[in-house]
């Protein structure tokens, strides 16, 4: 009997964290897209990394708030909404990992990866990551197109900084 209380235990604590890390993760959505940049990036640590889905896209998070504040100081926010996710974590209970599909009305389906993790009792995202999934059967074409690009603006920017 104790043994079952204890699994009880456990299980309630472990979906109660869950339950709380998604509460994280649908308000940072729900701040992106009404533009609250000062509760957006509360929800991230102070070393939290953002990765965004261009290959430039590595921040930190003061970087990104650069950014971001100047996007949602205008009202300019990003929907997301949450499809899917799936939560995992630690068995100490202060790290999580996760994955989930989101939504977008104009580029369509993505996907967020990310760590978080319990500071002073409170979730916080460490490391998220967003992407755009793209079918394998047009990977080969996309990643010419892509390797192409890259390949131009690595020779802009060597020159650019050539001339500084």
């Amino acid at each position: 009997m104790i043994i079952l209380l204890n699994i009880f235990l456990i299980v309630s604590i472990n979906n109660e964290e869950k339950r709380l890390i998604g509460n994280v993760l649908d308000n940072l959505h729900y701040y992106a897209s009404v533009a609250e940049g000062n509760n957006y990036f509360n929800l991230f640590d102070e070393d939290a990394i953002f990765f965004g889905t261009d290959a430039t896209e590595r921040w930190s998070k003061k970087e990104f708030e650069d950014y971001a504040l100047e996007r949602f100081n205008k009202g300019d926010g990003w929907t997301y909404k949450p499809i899917s996710r799936n939560i995992y974590l630690n068995s100490d209970l202060n790290i999580a990992w996760f994955d989930e599909e989101l939504d977008n009305k104009k580029y369509g389906i993505f996907r967020g990866t990310g760590v978080l993790a319990k500071v002073n009792g409170v979730w916080k995202i460490k490391q998220y990551s967003l992407l755009l999934p793209i079918p394998n059967e047009l990977l080969i074409d996309y990643s010419k197109e892509i390797k192409e690009y890259l390949k131009n603006w690595i020779n802009i920017y060597c020159k650019l900084s050539i001339i500084w």
